[in-house]
């Protein structure tokens, strides 16, 4: 399909020779053209200009973006949209005083999503995460990472990773995968942790590199879960079967797992709320992508990643939404990006960079989505008639996007 966008008042993110990934100061430009043009052809970005420079094109469907901002759609590179059921009793016991810690120790928190997941059929299973996809989709993301972590027994685990793949499939949206076995301690190995790591690594990571269902590997880094020895094993087991690490760490604490991991050569760091003046320096001149998760910090009412801090000190940053049931019920990216820019201290620009190209790097995909290159996919949100692309996070509250664009086809 052929498919035309016409006098948009401002096109976002282009990019003759895209760069893999921004930092620092760089994060502060966001190219633009206005009064523009776009041509697709067969879900690829083939040209873009003015309008006043814009030449016959045949056979094609056209669109007037008159009033309207184009821009790439988001890459969210940290999800766990696979899940079963909700915790929204736990969301009540937060706001009667229980922290996020007590209420796992009682049998909440990961622990129980996964007794949830490990009694749901894969189809039931399927059937929920597949509505989500369309949701977020709608809400203008284009590439994801699904990770599992609520199963904790091998076949649960799987399964989520099967129904992850399914959706690839089905889907026209990049979906990548992320083995994390290592979320949290399963109740029949509450005080044998070295054993249910043995399972991991013996059996579990051996299924799922035979069955090609991940291409990460993931683990929570984190006081109360697994130690820095713990993610050393896990990262080291995942390389011997090409699983490539992208961590949780320093949600709660900083305990040495960024440096940890940027010595594995992970592809990014997830979270870190808590942020060290060493973990910053650690991160500096690496190929590993620190990644912002700030509507988890809003729902669990926790510290926000320091990212005006980070991307003064030179150093990249990507946002995603960490979409779960028990800390982020939420897939919205146009959130994240508004969140990023009232409670980080992000300008629109960064934030919009860093859910954009950066996110794209986060998960592998800087070749081929992120910005408006001339090869790259289609895959663009159309907004609705705004005054700036400033108005998109000072609007927090309200849905901009008027439609998608996923490989040159408009999501229904």
């Amino acid at each position: 399909m052929k498919l035309l966008l016409t006098n948009i008042k401002e096109l976002l993110q282009v990019r003759e020779n895209c760069p893999i990934k921004l930092s620092g100061a760089q994060m502060k430009e966001l190219p633009t053209l206005k009064n523009a043009w776009i041509y697709i052809n067969q879900g690829v970005i083939e040209d873009y200009g003015t309008m006043d420079k814009m030449g016959p094109h045949q056979g094609f469907k056209t669109i007037d973006c008159s009033g309207k901002i184009v821009l790439p759609t988001w890459c969210d590179s940290h999800t766990h949209l696979v899940y079963a059921g909700n915790r929204e009793q736990e969301f009540v016991d937060r706001i009667n005083g229980l922290s996020y810690q007590e209420i796992a120790e009682k049998g909440g928190g990961i622990v129980n999503s996964a007794k949830k997941l490990q009694e749901t059929s894969e189809t039931d299973l399927y059937n929920q995460s597949a509505t989500r996809l369309e949701e977020v989709m709608r809400l203008g993301t284009g590439a994801i990472e699904i990770k599992s972590g609520y199963g904790l027994t091998t076949e649960a685990e799987l399964k989520m990773l099967r129904v992850a793949k399914k959706l690839s499939e089905n889907y026209p949206i990049p979906i990548k995968t992320t083995f994390l076995g290592a979320h949290a301690i399963p109740t029949a190995y509450k005080n044998n942790k070295d054993g249910y790591l043995d399972l991991i690594c013996n059996e579990m990571l051996p299924k799922v590199a035979k069955e090609n269902l991940a291409e990460y590997v993931d683990i929570f880094c984190e006081d109360g879960y697994f130690s820095v020895a713990d993610m050393e094993r896990i990262l080291s087991e995942g390389k011997k079967h090409k699983l490539i690490p992208k961590v949780h760490v320093n949600q709660f604490n900083s305990i040495g797992g960024i440096a940890s991991a940027i010595k594995h050569n992970a592809l990014s760091v997830d979270h870190l709320e808590v942020l060290t003046d060493a973990d910053l320096e650690a991160l500096k001149n690496t190929e590993t992508m620190p990644v912002a998760l700030p509507s988890c910090s809003y729902f669990l009412s926790i510290p926000y990643t320091p990212g005006r801090k980070m991307i003064d000190a030179g150093l990249p940053l990507a946002l995603a939404t960490d979409y779960n049931p028990g800390s982020t019920p939420s897939g919205n990216m146009n959130f994240v990006v508004a969140t990023a820019c009232i409670k980080m201290k992000l300008t629109p620009e960064e934030a919009i960079n860093a859910a954009t190209i950066n996110g794209a790097y986060a998960m592998g995909l800087s070749s081929t989505y992120g910005s408006i290159t001339k090869g790259k996919i289609a895959n663009l949100i159309i907004t609705k008639p705004i005054p700036s692309y400033g108005y998109l996070p000072y609007a927090f509250g309200s849905n901009l996007i008027d439609s998608v664009i996923i490989k040159g086809e408009e999501v229904k």
